[in-house]
C-alpha cells in the first residue's frame, strides 16, 4: 500500500456507512472493514427481486460497488473522501439465497485513482456460491465541502 496514514479507517468506515440511507433499504450491514477489504452482508428480501424471484441486478452492483468504495475508503487519508467513477459487475449465477455476502478489496492503490475488485456470494446452507464480481474505479476527493466522509 501507499505511504498514506489512513487513521482510524474503521471507525471512519462505520461512520459513513451508517448515514447510507441505500445500505439501509436493502438492509445491508457492514460486517469486515480490514484495511484495503471490506464486507457487506444482507438478507434476502422478496421485495429486491426481479420477475424471476432472484436477487435484483441493480441491488447486486448497489452491494459490490459499496464494498469496492468502502474498500478505497479505508487506504486514504482522514480528510479526503471516495466517489465511484466506473464500474462493470459480471453475473454470473442466479442471486438466490438466504443471505449475501458483497466483498470489496483494492486492487491497485493509488493518490488519485483507486481501482478495487468485488465478489458477491449468495449464502444458504453449503458452501458460499460466487454470484457476480465487480471491476471499479474511484477517485480520492480532496477539499470539497459538499463532499466529504
Amino acid at each position: 500500500m501507499d505511504d498514506i496514514d489512513p487513521g482510524d479507517f474503521r471507525a471512519r468506515v462505520r461512520r459513513s456507512f451508517d448515514r447510507q440511507q441505500a445500505m439501509v433499504t436493502i438492509g445491508a450491514k457492514l460486517t469486515r472493514v480490514e484495511q484495503a477489504m471490506v464486507e457487506i452482508e444482507m438478507p434476502f428480501d422478496a421485495k429486491l427481486t426481479q420477475q424471476h424471484g432472484f436477487l435484483h441486478a441493480g441491488v447486486i452492483a448497489t452491494g459490490l460497488d459499496a464494498a469496492c468504495g468502502y474498500a478505497a475508503y479505508t487506504v486514504i487519508e482522514p480528510e479526503a473522501s471516495i466517489l465511484t467513477i466506473e464500474f462493470k459487475v459480471n453475473l454470473m449465477s442466479p442471486g438466490r439465497g438466504e443471505r449475501f455476502l458483497f466483498r470489496g478489496e483494492i486492487t491497485k492503490p493509488g493518490s488519485t485513482i483507486i481501482v478495487a475488485d468485488g465478489r458477491a456470494y449468495a449464502l444458504s446452507d453449503g458452501p458460499a456460491k460466487l454470484i457476480a464480481s465487480m471491476s471499479g474505479s474511484m477517485m480520492v476527493i480532496r477539499g470539497r465541502q459538499d463532499i466529504s466522509g
